[in-house]
């Protein structure tokens, strides 16, 4: 209590995590070619070469993959999907069909069974975070 109020802490605007971990395997001659321009200054570190790598490689490609995220209607960037936004397209009597480029998230309060009785469809070129039990009830919609 302060000063005879009870305290509620609520925690506002949660971060969400910018950087997804990934793991790749490379054989002992590629990694040791990092390591080389690394040591030599090129790059601050492994992970530094594997970003700037992949930059490089959508950049290049960059016309094929705007013109896939039209053709297959693909949200980019971040979306997220709140217990209220679900709760209203329930009351519409509608189902989502979830298309993400990017991160795609399901709010920590929303239950399993709102998230099938809402999302007819799910595919996320990325990351998805939701509730372990959320993408479990909606394992059967994810492509």
């Amino acid at each position: 209590m302060v000063g005879g109020w009870p305290l509620a802490i609520h925690q506002l605007n949660a971060k969400v995590p910018e950087t997804e971990k990934i793991t790749i395997n490379l054989g002992y001659v590629d990694l040791g070619h990092v390591d080389l321009m690394v040591q030599e200054g090129f790059y601050s570190n492994r992970s530094d070469f594997i970003r700037t790598a992949i930059r490089n490689q959508l950049e290049r490609h960059a016309d094929v993959v705007r013109q896939s995220t039209v053709r297959k209607r693909l949200d980019l960037g971040l979306r997220n999907y709140t217990r209220e936004d679900l709760e209203a397209t329930r009351r519409a009597g509608e189902m989502l069909h979830i298309n993400v480029l990017g991160l795609a998230t399901i709010a920590q309060d929303v239950n399993p069974e709102l998230a099938r009785a809402t999302i007819a469809s799910i595919t996320v070129l990325g990351a998805l975070h939701a509730a372990p039990a959320v993408k479990a009830a909606l394992a059967d919609r994810m492509r």
